[in-house]
């Protein structure tokens, strides 16, 4: 999630965010580290987890920020319970560069000793940037000039990379926002090679239809694009070579979404209320995916693979955390009823059946039949007892 707090609260809050992840049947959250300033320090670990537990209404986890000059932060941002951490390897909101290869491999080095999973945004920045550049001299303006101007290739190599170094240093390896069977293809050669790597993918990449940048322009863009190959990247969430469901919610302003110029448009959209449905209708109810497989993609991977030991199961020991679902609940999703600060979506319109009908946070009943019924009593997630504690 991209839950914008501190600094980008007008598009979105913990409180905002929160809300909508409740009422979506979701229970727990990672945010990511590109808010204003990035978390980037131990202080600005501490600094989030204060301020998302004064109006969080579900459990979250934070992951802090890989970037060129904080290597000296990377421990003590474990010592403060980050789950783990987040790279940004290609352009995308927020403008945080990408370390150097030298010194990513160094980092790497450090957070295999802390035992944490290093996550990456993968795409090849120059590759894409040669792209835009040709596109824009072209004249090219159209929603699907941002998908032409990142081919695969560019979350192929960044793939490559990373797990090469991960298998030289040591360090568990996350790919976030999977978009392409290619990008899965490579990731699987390397967890051959006994890479930890692991992935997820979202609703978006893996329903949204082909002719959708055509159908609603801008909303659309979204980093990495939506491609086609949903199908095959939905056969490998049910096949678990897709270890985990995620949303990469990143809401904006419509007046920073809709544009007749793609270049003006800025990348993200809304889905941490909206996606527990559509995996129920699209998935579920398809007959494409069981229950238990839409569980452990869901819910017990994502723990497993960021640790997060109370997370994830219904057992004796673990949080209590349920989401009850109703199979043969219709509906037609409407923007402007989502609870999140802003609404654009490209799912705007689309009818389903299947749909959560209470959220239960740590044994207490947060949302019920559409109502919040419950108090913002949202705590942070850690892999280990914070330090001092």
């Amino acid at each position: 999630m991209h839950f914008r707090e501190p600094g980008l609260t007008y598009k979105e809050d913990f409180g905002t965010g929160t809300l909508a992840a409740a009422m979506g049947g979701v229970t727990c959250v990672c945010d990511m580290p590109n808010t204003r300033p990035p978390t980037a320090t131990a202080e600005l670990v501490r600094e989030k987890q204060r301020l998302a537990e004064a109006h969080a209404y579900v459990d979250f986890g934070i992951y802090g920020l890989i970037a060129q000059d904080n290597l000296d932060q990377l421990l003590p941002m474990a010592g403060a319970g980050v789950i783990g951490y987040k790279c940004y390897l290609g352009e995308t909101t927020g403008n945080i560069p990408a370390p150097d290869d030298g010194m990513l491999f160094e980092q790497m080095q450090v957070i295999a000793s802390a035992g944490l999973r290093a996550g990456f945004h993968c795409e090849n920045n120059a590759i894409m940037q040669h792209f835009i550049r040709k596109l824009k001299a072209e004249g090219r303006t159209d929603a699907r000039a941002h998908l032409d101007s990142r081919p695969a290739v560019c979350e192929v190599e960044a793939i490559q990379r990373v797990c090469l170094f991960g298998r030289e240093t040591g360090c568990k390896v996350h790919v976030f926002h999977l978009s392409s069977p290619q990008g899965l293809r490579m990731l699987l050669d390397w967890r051959r090679e006994g890479v930890d790597v692991t992935c997820e993918t979202g609703p978006h990449y893996c329903f949204l239809p082909e002719d959708i940048y055509e159908r609603v322009g801008s909303v659309t863009r979204m980093n990495p694009p939506v491609r086609s190959g949903g199908a095959e990247l939905l056969d490998g969430l049910i096949r678990g070579d897709i270890d985990c469901i995620a949303t990469d919610h990143s809401p904006h302003t419509p007046e920073e979404k809709l544009h007749e110029d793609i270049w003006q448009a800025v990348s993200g959209f809304v889905g941490v209320e909206t996606s527990v449905q559509l995996f129920l209708s699209e998935a579920v109810n398809a007959g494409k995916m069981t229950l238990p497989q839409f569980v452990r993609a869901s819910s017990t991977n994502v723990a497993r693979a960021w640790g997060m030991a109370s997370k994830g199961q219904l057992a004796p020991g673990f949080d209590g955390d349920v989401t009850i679902v109703d199979l043969g609940r219709e509906w037609v999703l409407d923007a402007n009823k989502l609870h999140s600060r802003n609404h654009v979506t490209p799912f705007d319109g689309w009818r389903g059946r299947g749909l959560a009908v209470a959220t239960v946070v740590r044994g207490q009943v947060v949302v019920q039949d559409g109502q919040l019924v419950g108090e913002a009593r949202g705590r942070m997630v850690s892999p280990r007892p914070l330090a001092g504690s």
